[in-house]
């Protein structure tokens, strides 16, 4: 009779097997639905029966998209949205991370911020998109300013709550123990929220190319941004749709890397 032991390892072989199983049929079903709303989208303008000056089509997109990949441009506006997006990401998270630990170290400290954090958490960052790139310039140094600003707040808020969250309890045992509050907060408050930060990294990144967008869109040259206000401009909504597919794609792209980091850090 097989032991207890290589009871478990089979009935974890099977669990796998389902578990790999589901993962492809949703993969499946998603490539499936994705190809049935490109087919229907192309069907319906070659049709007639949409509009393809207001909507385009697949086919249009894919004309224009091959025309700016054979020049190269492509990548350079792809390229400099990328690197405007990673470092206002850096920027907003480790800054914000920081505040928040800086708030959890002097509550007196938090309690003053509280209602100016709460307010301009309040506010709507995009419309100050202006005011902050008077002030930081229009260019690079503007655009990633903006996409701090709109992330900044909300990481300071998330992660200080987060801090707080954690049991008293516990706090109060490591004290019993005669621990310094650095201790404190190097071995039970950073580590018991490493996967609510890993969270809010992954939200971080979309909000950081929603704040690089809204730069482009006012002062750009280049980037993602520019070329769908420049197609709005022009009335090529082909060329509007291909930055917007394009966006989807970088976005994807952002999070599956935020994803990948998670999957090695919880290794360890």
């Amino acid at each position: 009779m097989p032991t207890m032991t290589e009871e478990n390892r089979q009935a974890h072989q099977v669990w796998l097997l389902q578990h790999r199983r589901e993962k492809q049929k949703i993969r499946l079903t998603q490539i499936l639905l994705l190809v049935f709303l490109l087919g229907g989208w192309e069907f319906s303008a070659r049709m007639g029966w949409i509009d393809t000056f207001l909507f385009s089509s697949p086919t249009a997109i894919v004309r224009i998209f091959w025309t700016y990949f054979s020049s190269g441009t492509i990548w350079t506006h792809i390229g400099i949205t990328m690197w405007e997006t990673f470092v206002g990401f850096l920027i907003g998270t480790f800054c914000g991370i920081a505040i928040a630990v800086l708030l959890w170290w002097w509550p007196v400290l938090s309690r003053i911020l509280d209602p100016f954090l709460v307010v301009l958490n309040a506010l709507p960052k995009t419309a100050l998109a202006p005011i902050v790139i008077v002030w930081f310039g229009a260019g690079l140094t503007g655009i990633i300013a903006v996409a701090v600003s709109i992330c900044l707040v909300v990481t300071i808020l998330s992660a200080y709550t987060d801090f707080r969250s954690i049991d008293a309890d516990k706090i109060r045992m490591l004290q019993s123990f005669g621990a310094t509050r650095a201790q404190i907060l190097c071995k039970l408050i950073l580590p018991a929220n490493r996967d609510n930060m890993l969270s809010l990294a992954k939200i971080n990144m979309g909000l950081c190319l929603i704040g690089v967008i809204v730069g482009e869109f006012l002062v750009s040259r280049c980037g993602i941004g520019y070329l769908i206000v420049y197609g709005s401009q022009v009335f090529r909504l082909d060329l509007v749709m291909m930055g917007v597919v394009i966006l989807a794609v970088c976005a994807w792209f952002l999070n599956s890397l935020i994803n990948l980091l998670e999957h090695h850090i919880k290794k360890f």
